[in-house]
């Protein structure tokens, strides 16, 4: 099956009630992973890729590994730029065959936001893809994505409808509380999303989908197991997975997924080390990180997404 839009994907979830995940991918293991969970559970899925998967793998070489993922299945796939930061960087990506893109302006003063954003929209309708724009800045790190605690803004719901209507953007990703990376929240800080900025939104812009980024769960099994051979990580706290799940049926359409990946592929490595100390061949420990990778995606598709049987 050919690479696909969000379009249809998001519709379907909007009117269902649940979310379609997006999930970082940087190699072959990852990619295979996901695809295999999305394939298992009949699922809609989106392979994302950032600046530094691009840096690390290259842009040719994560395009191929994706359309060789949709050779293998019938799901519908989704291959999405995640923050893009400028105009150059989406019409790369949408000329090397995403079907969907990320600008992110929010860092921006709220015009010049909305000039870069109708910019991409424009070249990428253009060329058949779609377009993810941001109001509102997130803490946390991703990559080259820098902003640090107390910085974060929150959505301000009284602009949305001017900045939809004035880009032509196809979804929107908004600032509820969610936070980049796996150290979220400090041990005894009350994670919150702001469902009352979500319900706000959704009555400005309905049918509107809606993105969080920042939703790993930093699923503490693999934490521990980190640490239990030989990481040093301290505790942390993710966003809570029921509150991801009430995002989901209400306007967010799609879910982003990066860090709860990186944690049960390094956990799962640190582990088969542990007790195969003298195996060097990479099939050997790839095989249980990919597993690994697909039990997470299959989790957060049923317990999280709610979009298993949804392709």
């Amino acid at each position: 099956m050919a690479l696909v839009t969000t379009k249809k994907m998001f519709e379907d979830a909007y009117k269902g009630g649940y979310a379609v995940g997006a999930f970082n991918v940087n190699n072959m293991e990852i990619i295979q992973g996901i695809v295999g969970a999305a394939k298992k559970l009949n699922a809609p899925v989106i392979l994302q890729c950032s600046k530094g998967a691009r840096d690390y793998a290259g842009l040719t070489y994560l395009v191929k590994l994706v359309e060789a993922a949709t050779a293998d299945t019938d799901v519908p796939i989704a291959l999405h730029l995640d923050h893009g930061p400028d105009f150059e960087t989406c019409k790369q990506c949408i000329d090397g065959g995403f079907t969907s893109v990320m600008i992110d302006g929010s860092s921006l003063p709220y015009e010049e936001n909305i000039a870069l954003t109708k910019k991409v929209v424009e070249y990428a309708h253009a060329h058949g893809c779609v377009v993810e724009g941001e109001l509102g800045t997130l803490a946390g790190v991703e990559d080259d994505v820098v902003v640090e605690s107390g910085n974060e803004s929150y959505t301000k719901p009284e602009q949305v409808e001017d900045f939809v209507k004035r880009t032509g953007v196809d979804s929107l990703a908004i600032a509820i509380g969610t936070s980049h990376g796996a150290f979220k929240f400090k041990p005894g800080q009350k994670p919150q999303l702001r469902f009352d900025i979500l319900e706000e939104v959704s009555k400005r812009l309905p049918g509107f989908p809606i993105v969080l980024h920042g939703a790993s769960s930093v699923m503490p099994e693999y934490v521990k197991m980190i640490n239990e051979f030989g990481g040093n990580m301290p505790d942390a706290i993710g966003i809570p997975e029921d509150m991801l799940r009430q995002a989901a049926s209400m306007a967010v359409c799609k879910i982003n997924v990066d860090s709860d990946l990186r944690l049960a592929l390094t956990a799962t490595i640190r582990k088969h080390f542990a007790e195969n100390p003298a195996h060097f061949d990479p099939r050997q420990y790839l095989k249980p990180a990919r597993q690994a990778i697909q039990d997470v995606v299959e989790h957060k598709m049923v317990e999280v997404l709610g979009c298993n049987g949804k392709a």
